[in-house]
């Protein structure tokens, strides 16, 4: 066994006992993982400094928001499980089954379609009969990248130098 001591400089180890506490973890895995046998583990839990650091790291935990996002990230990878019962539940009101398989289909999403808002970006001319819509992401192809051109170097300046007032007029 590690000295008690030694432990309670263990990041890695009071961390994952402040997510055993919060049920993110098992008390099983936390032994494995620090190949502890149960004697061992009855005589940490008697140590009130280890405690006292534990109970310290779930509460940074708790006030940054990482045991929140943790267990949230636990607990809804079981929604598509939900969603594909209520799908497939005849007894489901239509409604309900509908938008269960349009939620199953934007989980399943993982194409540039999936791309989230900020890493894209979308430009549409409309020219009266014919509109014109370019889609793209925003993240550069180092293949189509010739390391010559200093107007490819020089765009992410440019872009980020732009201003506009609103009204998508420059400023």
């Amino acid at each position: 066994m590690d000295d008690p001591t030694s432990l309670i400089e263990n990041h890695d180890f009071i961390t994952d006992c402040a997510r055993y506490a919060e049920g993110l973890l098992s008390e099983k895995e936390v032994k494995k993982k620090h190949h502890f046998d149960d004697d061992t583990w009855e005589r940490l839990g008697e140590d009130d400094a280890l405690v006292e650091a534990i109970e310290a790291e779930k509460l940074r935990r708790v006030r940054s928001g990482l045991a929140k996002r943790e267990l949230a990230q636990k607990h809804v990878v079981k929604a598509p499980d939900v969603l594909n019962t209520i799908m497939l539940d005849p007894a489901a009101s239509p409604k309900h089954r509908i938008d269960s398989a349009k939620v199953l289909d934007q989980f399943a999403a993982n194409g540039l379609e999936a791309a989230p808002a900020a890493d894209r970006f979308v430009i549409t001319i409309n020219l009266g009969a014919d509109v014109l819509k370019f889609d793209k992401s925003i993240a550069i192809d180092p293949n189509d990248v010739d390391p010559n051109d200093t107007n490819t170097k020089m765009l992410p300046i440019i872009a980020a130098k732009k201003k506009d007032d609103g009204n998508g007029e420059p400023i």
